[in-house]
């Protein structure tokens, strides 16, 4: 299967709140001429420099954990939690699973992602 979007660019730090509850993300800043598909939650595959992975990625806003519409592009990568803030990675976004919305709490998004996770490793491996 093509992918929908191929996105690369650097990994930047974000606000740390995934991993107050055990859901590390890798928030990317896209270069300039990468082409972002519609907001929503995407089953992905991510390229590093360790090898390739499975991941769930969340583009455009965060309901949940922001008031304003702040734009980004994060991804919680299946068995990896490494310092990884200045790497290159590519994200060949796969599957459409989700629209994001609003949820109680951070604990709600974590459950939400592993049952997000189960379905991207079904649809990936």
């Amino acid at each position: 299967m093509e992918p929908i979007a191929e996105i690369t660019g650097t990994i930047v730090h974000g606000k740390g709140l995934g991993r107050t509850v055990g859901m590390p993300t890798a928030n990317l800043q896209p270069d300039r001429d990468s082409v972002i598909p519609s907001e929503g939650v995407y089953a992905s595959r991510v390229y590093l420099p360790e090898g390739v992975f499975i991941g769930v990625t969340n583009i455009g806003a965060r309901p949940t954990v922001d008031n304003d519409r702040r734009f980004t592009i994060e991804t919680n990568i299946h068995g990896f939690d490494k310092d990884i803030y200045g790497e290159r990675m590519t994200l060949s976004v796969m599957y459409f699973l989700r629209s994001a919305h609003r949820m109680k709490d951070l604990g709600e998004v974590r459950d939400q992602v592993r049952r997000d996770m189960a379905e991207a490793l079904r649809l990936l491996s």
